[in-house]
């Protein structure tokens, strides 16, 4: 059997007033850290909207205070 290695997750960090969607460019709310590496920044609408794949591979997230991120529900 051939381990297999996974990087250390970061502790992710609510996104910056400048960060985008990925997905439509509106103003980020959650950033979503995968196991892989790298990141996924989403708008409150699809941030939402794709909730329960999101939490299918985040292995952390982050989402500005003023959001309520209806994945966190599901993640617990």
């Amino acid at each position: 059997m051939t381990p297999t290695l996974t990087p250390p997750t970061e502790s992710a960090a609510p996104p910056a007033a400048s960060e985008r969607c990925d997905r439509c460019s509106a103003a980020a709310k959650l950033r979503v850290v995968l196991a892989g590496g790298g990141d996924l920044l989403f708008c409150g609408h699809h941030a939402n909207k794709y909730a329960e794949d999101l939490v299918k591979i985040a292995v952390d997230f982050a989402a500005e205070p003023e959001f309520t991120w209806r994945g966190a529900v599901l993640k617990k």
